[in-house]
């Protein structure tokens, strides 16, 4: 192939600086996860009881920390078979001076399910977990003492774990003679007798072989790298397999650069991803519960999906740039492809990789560190053998006209990627706004046709003046219309029966009826803004949505009695009224609050 054929194969592949740009996006994503490290229900939680409601000086009593686990999830015992995945949960006791603890055998454990479908002894529901207190007989009578505390666990469902502090506190008076306290004399009633410690599943199983760190080492390899064929990744190879094909005419040692970038980027993002585990106490792949950071990742596939397709390139004038930033570029690019690897790997989890997160998880932050730098080096092993060695990428196609097509093949399984984050999206947001999320990903698209069409260079300058403007306009306009809003708790959903408890109970009841397929019902949705919403709860409104989408006879039958046939309707039933209020077809806010103002106020 002559240089100038080369050339054009490499200015097809890299309409760079698309990673730049990309990498930019990538790093505006950290502020997104703020809402996945504010989880309001929190998989375990704890309060501090004691079994003295007043505390004498120098007389020791009991104290426990009581844990309630949500449904399915658990914490390990005081102490774990040796090499099991798990972790051990401890109380980090922070006492005044003189005060000293001793400790008290807990609870026996159970066989619970953990994560990746293995087996192990923990605590799930309800546990209460003693220590004895041993306060200092240099106490004074009438003052107040506060203990402070902190529970170090790991909490896990089948599905992920995830190292959780939870600090405590517990505030308690002095008299001369000590009280107890009658609230949590059940509790400490069923504890064990501190002279026979109860046996534990840990205990029975104690005989049973556990995995060695080797072996836990080995399975995260293999794990980081089968990751490399699962659905969430394998999308990113398409980026780098035909980056490793236009390389293969390099100098080796450029090569070989794009390979220890591509790992750097892969461990780098693993490191972080460590790092915010550890210190925000959210589960591997947490960052996807959060709808702004699932968007971001949305948009990012769905750009490179419609450039790698040729729907717009960008920088397409680098030919006159020069080979030294086309080169720079490339390499941000590699670093570019190993950070998103390793973003959109979390939802996935490869075979073998399932315990090994739990084992790492368990670990201190350093050991943490090292063992998930293991993950990173088999999801980047393929690409940096390759890069290793010349002989391998001798065997690789040479450069070509192929590539290009071969480049918008790839485009399909980015869109496919784009499709999936999509469909996890649509399970965090309120169903407007997955309506909302596809229309604004198609005015994304435009935006990017437009820029693709009339920004180019060899436009006129006017042109692409004019076409940069409507590209950022409708841009804006689809990140607006595609925003992803959470799910609305306004709405209930409706039945007869539950729209007659509610009339029974003397409460005024909102129906709408409406389907998906209907585009006025869709419009409909504009007027139930926050002042809308506000206006119901200070009413005492009941909004009941009664959903059409797929045919319900007991919608068709209530239609029926109002006399209509079909969606949209809208009515307002007051108790003590007769007839409901049907509001008109089409709404608006001037309507809706005019049927409000129909509604006698709570107080009267």
């Amino acid at each position: 192939m002559s240089t100038q054929a080369h050339a054009h194969a490499k200015l097809l592949l890299h309409p760079m600086p698309l990673p730049r740009l990309s990498l930019t996006l990538l790093l505006a994503l950290l502020p997104l996860t703020t809402p996945v490290f504010a989880q309001p229900a929190k998989p375990v939680t704890g309060t501090l009881i004691s079994e003295k409601s007043t505390i004498a000086p120098g007389e020791p009593f009991r104290v426990a920390v009581r844990l309630d686990h949500q449904p399915g999830w658990h914490v390990y015992g005081k102490t774990i078979e040796p090499g099991a995945a798990a972790k051990p949960t401890r109380l980090l006791w922070k006492l005044p001076e003189g005060w000293t603890t001793e400790d008290l055998p807990w609870p026996a454990t159970h066989e619970l399910i953990t994560t990746g479908g293995g087996k192990s002894a923990g605590y799930e529901g309800v546990v209460h977990l003693p220590t004895k207190i041993i306060p200092p007989a240099s106490l004074n009578p009438g003052e107040k003492v506060t203990l402070e505390m902190t529970v170090d666990a790991l909490v896990c469902d089948p599905k992920s774990c995830m190292p959780v502090k939870i600090p405590l506190t517990l505030e308690l008076s002095v008299d001369t003679t000590s009280l107890l306290n009658a609230d949590a004399s059940q509790a400490f009633a069923d504890l064990p007798s501190a002279e026979y410690p109860p046996p534990s599943a840990a205990d029975a199983n104690a005989a049973t072989p556990q995995k060695s760190l080797g072996v836990m080492l080995l399975f995260g390899f293999l794990g980081g790298l089968i990751l490399n064929i699962m659905p969430c990744v394998f999308p990113v190879l398409g980026i780098k397999i035909t980056s490793i094909v236009n390389q293969s005419g390099d100098d080796k040692r450029r090569v070989l650069l794009h390979g220890l970038t591509y790992t750097f980027g892969v461990l780098f993002s693993f490191w972080v991803l460590v790092a915010l585990l550890q210190t925000f106490e959210v589960s591997w792949g947490g960052q996807f519960q959060s709808p702004m950071f699932t968007f971001a990742i949305v948009l990012l596939f769905t750009v490179f999906g419609l450039n790698m397709a040729g729907l717009f390139e960008v920088g397409s004038s680098a030919v006159g740039v020069g080979s030294d930033l086309t080169r720079q570029s490339g390499l941000r690019g590699s670093f570019f492809s190993g950070l998103l690897a390793t973003l959109v790997s979390t939802p996935c989890s490869a075979p073998f990789l399932a315990p090994a997160l739990v084992y790492g998880l368990a670990l201190d932050v350093l050991p943490s560190m090292l063992f998930f730098t293991v993950i990173g080096l088999g999801l980047a092993a393929p690409f940096l053998i390759l890069s290793m060695s010349p002989g391998l990428m001798k065997l690789l196609p040479r450069p070509g006209a192929w590539m290009e097509s071969f480049k918008q093949a790839m485009a399909f399984l980015m869109l496919g990627a784009a499709a999936y984050f999509a469909w996890s999206l649509q399970g965090l947001i309120s169903d407007t706004a997955q309506r909302d999320l596809l229309i604004g990903l198609v005015v994304i698209a435009f935006a990017l046709w437009i820029y693709g069409r009339w920004c180019v260079i060899s436009k006129p300058t006017k042109t692409r003046l004019r076409g940069a403007f409507a590209a950022v306009f409708f841009l804006a306009l689809g990140l607006w219309w595609g925003w992803p809003h959470p799910k609305d708790t306004f709405w209930k959903e409706w039945s007869p029966e539950i729209a007659q408890s509610y009339l029974d109970e003397g409460k005024t009841v909102y129906i709408d009826y409406t389907a998906r397929w209907c585009t006025t019902c869709q419009f409909n949705k504009r007027v139930y803004n926050d002042d809308i919403k506000k206006q119901f709860e200070a009413q005492g409104i009941v909004a009941l949505k009664a959903d059409w989408t797929d045919y319900d006879e007991r919608i068709t039958a209530a239609l029926a009695k109002l006399d209509r046939a079909a969606v949209p309707v809208n009515v307002l039933v007051i108790p003590g009224k007769d007839d409901p209020i049907i509001l008109p077809e089409i709404l608006t806010e001037d309507i809706v609050k005019n049927a409000i103002q129909q509604v006698p106020s709570p107080a009267s």
